[in-house]
This record gives structure tokens, C-alpha cells and sequence, in this order.
């Protein structure tokens, strides 16, 4: 504990009857004896009231009452006076050890929020759609840090709505998803937009063509993602669009196993383009209805930034029309 900066909170007058006994409520306890842990520490690191009230700037009136109501919450005696110095008990030894983790706990939590929150070295919890995961976000990533070379990233790949939560629990600061959701406690700005392709085998009938309508696939059976997902809802929302339902012969949750289903001659699929072309498959240009998706960067709404989370926002935004590849 020594050399630890310890913030120490005030401590003020409470009456007998908010005093718990050592049969008190767990939860009550540790709310009424967290302000008083440092206090504790001060004094038995160094045995004397006077010293530890000067070295943490607290009036020593304040600190012999914060002592004197802790060993009334507790129940037992933490110290023997022995004039102005006082010792240890066997239980203030104890408490002492776990009183000294716990601090240090709290202190090493404190410096890596601050580090997080360092505009130059602080760190980034990025989410993005695993479609994005091979080309988009690594061009993203490596643009970005030539202006923060030192900036961190957390860096989390799912489908949207998981995402989504991910936001809303706070373990995401920003994510890139598809569609840009529509929701109040959300923020949501519009990025770029995809196309999408019909991929067919590459010895399917349909393989020689470079242009499809989409009801000419109305027959075929379609390998798509899960229910849920943002891909499958405009799948869905254009084969409708088309005129059919889709026949779904296989779901899955990654995009790339759905091209290599195809591949196997399992079916059809809309998806966007690969990183890198993949044998086994054409990919036909879909002349209507428009297929597309938009992709959206979203954070929660009311949330303070920090600077690193700030500067690649402000950064995602200016992006705005040449996010992806061309």
C-alpha cells in the first residue's frame, strides 16, 4: 500500500440505528464500510491518528470517528490505544490484509478505465459484422491508426442484434451493422451501402449469365443465414419483393460457409461480395429488384465518449460513401 493514492471520501454523522450489526445485510454493510476502508488503512499503516489524518489531509476528528464507528459496524476491536499510537488487534491484522487487497483492486481498476480513456493510448470496443471482418474492418483499422498509432481496440464479431445488445449492456463502444437500426435508445448514421449477388454453382444453369432478375430464381432452393440476422431479413424482404418465398434448403451463421454450401451444389444465395473470389461459384449481378444493403455505424444514445472512442467515431463518419472497398 505504500505510495498508493488513496481518495478518501468524507465521512458524516450517522445515527446509532443505520449502524448494521455483524448479522446485517451483506449488500448494507459493504455500502457502509467502503468509505471507511482507506481511513482504516492509513491509520494502522501508520499506527498514529495525527500522522495518518496529516498524510491524507482528513481532520483527525474525522478519522478517529470513522475508526471508532467501523469497529461499531463491525463488532469487534481493530485496535488497542496505547496513548496517541495504537496497535493492531489479531482481527484488525486480518481485516488489515483484506482491507489492503481490496484497495489495491479498486486502484488497479481506477488506473485501467483511465488508461482506456487516454486519448493517445486508450481503447476502442468495436463490433462488426463478420462480413466485414476480412477486408472492411482491417482497411478501417489501419487508416485510422495513421493519425493514432496507439489507440487500442477490443474488437468483437457477431450478427447484428447480438451486437446490438452488446451496446445496450455497454460492452461495445460502436458497431458497424446491417440494417442501420431504427431505435430510441440508439444512435444510428447511415455509412455506405452494399450490393448484394445471387451466387450460383459454378455448374448451375443459371452460371453463364452475368445479369439475373430475382424471380428468375423463385424455383431454386436458397442456403441462407439464420433467422434473426440482418442478411436473412433482406433476403427475405426481396425475394418478396420478387414475387416468391424462398425455399431455405440450409441456414447457417457466416456468409463464407453459405458460399461454400453453395459451392457443394446445395443451392442459391444473396450475399455480399467475398474478400477474395472463391472458386466453385459464379456471382450474378442482380438487375431487380435493387439488392443492397445499407451499412450503418450505431452507439448508445446519452453515452459520454472517450477521447479515443470520440476521435474513431468522428473518423467511421467521415467516411461516409467510400467505407467499403471499392
Amino acid at each position: 500500500m505504500h505510495g498508493m493514492a488513496i481518495i478518501v471520501p468524507m465521512v458524516h454523522q450517522q445515527s446509532s440505528q443505520a449502524r448494521l450489526s455483524p448479522s446485517g445485510d451483506t449488500e448494507d454493510i459493504v455500502a457502509l464500510l467502503a468509505p471507511r476502508l482507506a481511513h482504516f488503512a492509513g491509520v494502522a499503516r501508520t499506527e498514529h491518528v495525527t500522522r495518518a489524518a496529516q498524510e491524507m489531509n482528513v481532520p483527525q476528528s474525522t478519522l478517529s470517528r470513522a475508526l471508532v464507528r467501523l469497529e461499531e459496524d463491525l463488532g469487534v476491536d481493530l485496535f488497542v490505544r496505547r496513548g496517541r499510537t495504537l496497535a493492531l488487534t489479531v482481527a484488525g491484522r486480518t481485516f488489515l490484509g483484506s482491507v489492503e487487497r481490496a484497495l489495491a483492486e479498486v486502484e488497479r481498476a481506477a488506473d485501467e478505465v483511465r488508461a482506456d480513456a487516454d486519448p493517445a493510448t486508450g481503447k476502442v470496443a468495436f463490433g462488426f459484422l463478420h462480413t466485414m471482418g476480412a477486408e472492411t474492418v482491417p482497411g478501417l483499422l489501419h487508416a485510422f491508426r495513421a493519425d493514432h498509432p496507439r489507440v487500442r481496440f477490443s474488437l468483437v464479431q457477431n450478427y447484428g442484434e447480438a451486437m446490438l445488445e452488446r451496446l445496450r449492456a455497454g460492452e461495445l463502444d460502436l458497431c458497424l451493422t446491417s440494417p442501420v437500426p431504427d431505435a430510441p435508445d440508439l444512435v444510428a448514421r447511415r455509412l455506405d451501402e452494399q450490393k448484394l449477388r445471387l451466387v450460383v454453382p459454378a455448374d448451375h444453369s443459371l452460371a453463364a449469365r452475368r445479369r439475373i432478375r430475382l424471380a428468375e430464381a423463385a424455383d431454386e432452393a436458397f442456403v441462407t443465414l439464420e433467422p434473426g440476422y440482418g442478411l436473412r431479413r433482406i433476403t427475405d424482404a426481396l425475394c418478396k419483393e420478387a414475387g416468391f418465398r424462398p425455399r431455405v434448403a440450409f441456414e447457417g451463421e457466416e456468409a463464407e460457409t453459405l458460399r461454400g454450401l453453395v459451392a457443394a451444389g446445395l443451392g442459391v444465395a444473396l450475399l455480399p461480395p467475398p474478400a477474395v473470389p472463391r472458386p466453385g461459384v459464379v456471382e450474378l449481378t442482380v438487375t431487380a429488384p435493387r439488392a443492397a444493403r445499407e451499412i450503418g455505424v450505431a452507439w448508445l444514445a446519452g453515452r459520454t465518449d472517450t477521447p479515443p472512442v470520440a476521435a474513431f467515431k468522428k473518423f467511421l463518419l467521415s467516411r461516409r460513401g467510400h467505407l467499403l472497398p471499392s
